[in-house]
């Protein structure tokens, strides 16, 4: 069986941030790829498990598009909006 997921490694432990279909004990190859890094200004918007859980979503454009046409006015001027509620 081969799958990728990710992982923190914090105080010692490399930690899965999904749960592993794996036995106690079983032994496993794990191969390490550092991920990029998120831009300081998308990073307090989500938790890194929520972004490890997104890798997982499956948005098809038109769903997307979609969206993105029920937004009144400018999408810029909804932006601002939402910053200024915070």
């Amino acid at each position: 069986m081969a799958k990728t997921v990710q992982a923190v490694y914090r105080n010692g432990v490399l930690q899965p941030l999904e749960p592993l279909a794996l036995q106690d004990m079983q032994q496993v190859t794990v191969t390490i790829a550092d991920l990029p890094a998120i831009d300081e200004e998308l990073a307090g918007y989500f938790t890194p498990e929520e972004w490890a859980s997104a890798v997982h979503d499956d948005i098809t454009w038109d769903e997307v598009r979609q969206a993105l046409s029920k937004i009144p006015g400018s999408l810029s001027e909804a932006v601002i909006a939402q910053r200024e509620e915070r």
